[in-house]
């Protein structure tokens, strides 16, 4: 099991029914976890966007006597080698933060239970709108792009506007039955407004995102969860992005003609000239 601040936070908040107010905390948390041992009630309901009250509901509700014990028990959990992140400058602390958060990953694949099942259903749409907006464009874009070989009809929505709930329209009228959404920080209000449309239309939602306390997870039927890098003025995706490719492969699978079209557009590019190599 993974010791990074960000992955004891997660398995701190499994398990615990929070209200949308906690979620947003338990998000913010995930977001800053080296700092969260050391950040005061009053901080981090500032960093939240909520009251210091909600602050200490929430660790209440997580089972401890009121904030102050939950800081105590973070610090108290704190890997004792933390310190020699020290040592390392600003870039390499980046670089070895998405090493933390790709560990992660690789430790809740464990379970491909969650995958497979997203998979699956992503196959079975026709046809299968990717949503991602802003930050999360070229996740989406990245997705559609080679989904689109092994896929009959995918359907990139990265752009927004008044025009969504049109194409979400579009493509449940042209038989759609799921959407797959990248939702990345900071989180467009319309991509959360976007999911619940979805829904509304029967559309199953699956969403990579950076957390399970996302502000998407409300509006998600199945949420797969890979964290970004804070550490730099730009997050970094490497893990949203790498389990992305794993979602790929979980949806060929569900695709039994995935290969054959694989080889029909190798043969296509070859003949076309395509490639240099």
């Amino acid at each position: 099991m993974s010791d990074s601040p960000a992955a004891r936070l997660q398995v701190l908040f499994e398990g615990h029914r929070l209200t949308p107010t906690q979620r947003r905390i338990a998000h913010c948390m995930v977001r800053r976890a080296a700092d969260a041992p050391f950040l005061s009630s009053v901080e981090l309901a500032e960093l939240a966007g909520v009251s210091q009250p909600s602050v200490t509901r929430f660790a209440v509700a997580l089972g401890f006597d009121g904030y102050p014990a939950l800081r105590r028990h973070l610090r108290e959990v704190a890997p004792a080698e933390a310190g020699a992140e020290a040592d390392l400058n600003e870039y390499q602390q980046a670089v070895q933060a998405e090493i933390e958060n790709l560990r992660h990953l690789c430790e809740l694949l464990a379970d491909p239970a969650p995958v497979e099942r997203a998979g699956r259903v992503l196959a079975s749409s026709r046809p299968l709108p990717v949503l991602g907006l802003r930050a999360a464009a070229s996740q989406a874009y990245g997705f559609s792009y080679f989904a689109a070989k092994v896929h009959p009809d995918v359907r990139l929505l990265d752009e927004g506007g008044s025009m969504l709930t049109d194409r979400v329209d579009a493509a449940v009228r042209a038989g759609a039955s799921a959407l797959l959404c990248f939702a990345l920080p900071r989180h467009p209000r319309e991509v959360v407004d976007a999911l619940a449309y979805a829904r509304a239309t029967g559309l199953t939602v699956v969403t990579v995102a950076d957390s399970a306390f996302a502000p998407v997870a409300a509006h998600s039927d199945l949420l797969l969860p890979a964290a970004v890098g804070t550490g730099l003025a730009f997050d970094t995706a490497c893990a949203p992005m790498l389990l992305g490719r794993v979602l790929l492969e979980a949806m060929c699978d569900g695709l039994p003609d995935a290969q054959a079209r694989l080889e029909e557009f190798d043969v296509g590019a070859a003949e076309r000239g395509l490639f240099v190599e």
